[in-house]
């Protein structure tokens, strides 16, 4: 872009600018000396015509880790439409279904390459008794939510069900247990009844209700916030009920459980310290949750699609939050694992907002904009740089609930910006993360007194492929981005990058049951490379992706 700025604050290479058509807008750009047209040592400074440059560096031969596939996971829970309605529809609905799964949504989760699905909450789980969900459904027993919205479940969705879902979708299950209300003999009891192949008790009642070979099952939590929701206890005492409770999560035959602990929902680092120093070994993994709320207020959290520029740049703020979080729970967990066996598990993330008007508080229903893209885009590039010690990440929630891929009603489905940006990201599965960065001041985004990074980014390369794929953000909404990246340290000479690119019209551009196209990608023009070096332009609010080779 081809601007007048004015500059105050020169150093040997770099000026801090000021758009003089933006009402005085600080941006923090750098500028090189040779672009200024007149220093005299710090006073005011006058740039004209300055074309504004974004340079980025990839090593594509160092690798600081292997981006875990798990880091784009999901989470369902017994909430709202995210089961009923969202994902199931029982066998006798008009809607189009197999075996009572909803076909739409399953072709769109199966698009997606979804690695792992977390059942059945959430503050669910410390309410769920499984045997309620198994047998014929008209024998099953109904039970009142009494954390989402009081309705009755009819508990027609249940293990089977879940299992054989995550079978129709590629998923592997994460089943999160009942320390809250349950019992270690009911822990143990469906642990059994999932994974064993033999004759006992719980292998016989699953064939009798239908499955005669067992299920794989990977993923095991014991309990979900239990200092919260799932049974408001001390640190203390929930490390020794984890050590009690992980001890009969067994592995039966060939099946091995990685055993996820439940962990901090904020900047509890003592949770932390307790809970490694006192159940450490005992454990696979543990949790962290954190939820992008605009207002920092949970009573008035801000609109999903009205809101101006100060909620959009709070919300993108409190994103990167996850970041300083994760890095203070590392150093933690550093402390009694430097090995970095246990993998941190973010098994709850992303936005969170007043529910739509008119719909039931206790359902968590919310719309989803490119805001929320931008969210998607800055949280997987995060869990990606911190590859080392995150092995999993669970967005919430699947359909219907808090930051969903899917909105459905009755019969219609649509996908929501954030799917795009998960379908845009897939690609860094089990690839090798690359080292990269910034060669020149990194590029901020301002509002008020208050300043973000603008551009945020990820690159990977397959173990078996010359191919390297690249995401970055614009989380400016105002103003392009234009980009330079170096790329080192390939064999041979590249050619060409292709890709896609999702943005909006405005702020709240988001897909509507009437209008579901509003927010898609569209796929971008070749860019040449020269001398492996490629220039893109980032659209305001944008995410792109890009697969160059």
């Amino acid at each position: 872009m081809q601007i007048d700025y004015i500059a105050m604050k020169c150093s040997a290479s770099a000026v801090l600018a000021f758009n003089l058509n933006s009402t005085g807008k600080q941006l923090h750009l750098a500028f090189f000396a040779d672009n200024i047209l007149s220093c005299d040592f710090c006073n005011l400074i006058i740039l004209q015509g300055v074309e504004l440059m974004v340079n980025l560096f990839i090593n594509a031969d160092i690798s600081p880790g292997i981006i875990n596939k798990n880091i784009y996971g999901h989470f369902s829970e017994h909430l709202g439409r995210c089961i009923y309605g969202g994902i199931w529809v029982g066998k006798n609905s008009p809607i189009p279904n197999t075996d009572g799964f909803r076909n739409d949504v399953a072709g769109a989760l199966k698009n997606l390459r979804i690695p792992v699905l977390r059942w059945p909450g959430g503050c669910f789980a410390d309410e769920y008794h499984w045997k309620d969900g198994i047998g014929p459904y008209e024998k099953r027993p109904k039970m009142i939510n009494t954390h989402w919205g009081g309705v009755i479940e009819d508990n027609s969705f249940g293990t089977h069900e879940f299992l054989d879902f995550c079978e129709m979708i590629g998923a592997e299950p994460y089943i999160c247990g009942n320390v809250g209300s349950g019992t270690v003999h009911e822990m143990q009891q469906w642990v059994e009844y999932i994974t064993f192949d033999g004759v006992s008790p719980m292998a016989e009642l699953r064939k009798q209700n239908g499955r005669e070979k067992p299920w794989r099952l990977k993923y095991f939590g014991v309990g979900n916030e239990s200092w919260g929701c799932g049974g408001n206890m001390r640190a203390e005492y929930y490390a020794d009920l984890y050590r009690r409770y992980s001890t009969y999560v067994r592995n039966y035959g060939d099946n091995r459980i990685f055993k996820i602990a439940c962990g901090s929902g904020n900047f509890d680092t003592n949770w932390t310290e307790v809970l490694m120093r006192e159940a450490g070994k005992f454990m696979d993994g543990l949790s962290l949750h954190w939820y992008a709320v605009p207002t920092g207020n949970w009573d008035d959290k801000g609109s999903a699609t009205e809101f101006g520029e100060d909620q959009w740049f709070s919300t993108l703020r409190n994103t990167f939050i996850i970041d300083d979080l994760i890095n203070k729970h590392s150093t933690i967990m550093d402390k009694y694992d430097p090995e970095k066996r246990v993998g941190m598990i973010v098994d709850e993330w992303g936005t969170w907002y007043n529910v739509e008007p008119g719909t039931n508080p206790g359902f968590l229903f919310q719309q989803n904009t490119i805001r929320d893209a931008l969210v998607a885009g800055i949280g997987l590039n995060i869990f990606n740089s911190h590859c080392d010690r995150v092995q999993m990440a669970n967005i919430a929630q699947l359909v219907n609930v808090l930051q969903s891929v899917i909105l459905t009603e009755g019969e219609k489905m649509i996908l929501t910006p954030t799917y795009h940006v998960f379908d845009m990201y897939k690609d860094h599965m089990d690839n090798k993360l690359l080292q990269s960065g910034f060669t020149g001041p990194e590029p901020r985004y301002s509002f008020g007194d208050e300043s973000i990074p603008a551009v945020t980014m990820s690159a990977s390369r397959p173990e078996d492929s010359g191919q390297i794929f690249i995401t970055l953000c614009n989380l400016d909404p105002n103003n392009s981005q234009n980009v330079t990246i170096d790329i080192r340290g390939v064999a041979g000479t590249l050619s060409t990058a292709t890709g896609t690119v999702l943005t909006g019209s405005s702020m709240n551009a988001h897909n509507t049951f009437d209008k579901p196209d509003n927010v898609k990608p569209a796929a971008m023009s070749p860019i040449p490379i020269v001398d492996n070096t490629l220039k893109v332009t980032l659209l305001p609010m944008s995410v792109t992706a890009l697969t160059v080779e």
